[in-house]
């Protein structure tokens, strides 16, 4: 994902935060708590979206750059997210 790619994911996830979860995480238990939080107030759910969607980013630029941190980040649910969109929980050593 590029900037462009990022910018309308964070002005989709402005109007409707589960669907910036949804994009991000897939539908799974992430997407549950982010819907429940919408309902029950629209800032909860955008804290939570913003914080998936900053995991996400953060642990896909950390497996660029090769040095992805063992440790899950908290409250994050999602292999997808805790990964950085690397696979399923795993990462693909480049080759030289």
């Amino acid at each position: 994902m590029g900037v462009v790619s990022a910018v309308l994911l964070v002005l989709i996830t402005i109007l409707l935060p589960p669907i910036g979860v949804y994009i991000v995480a897939g539908c799974g238990a992430d997407l549950l708590i982010n819907i429940c939080l919408t309902l029950l107030g629209y800032l909860p759910g955008h804290i939570h979206a913003f914080y998936l969607e900053y995991v996400y980013y953060d642990r896909r630029e950390q497996a660029r750059e090769g040095r992805f941190t063992a440790a899950r980040a908290p409250g994050v649910y999602s292999d997808h997210v805790q990964s950085g969109g690397q696979g399923y929980g795993t990462i693909v050593q480049p080759t030289q």
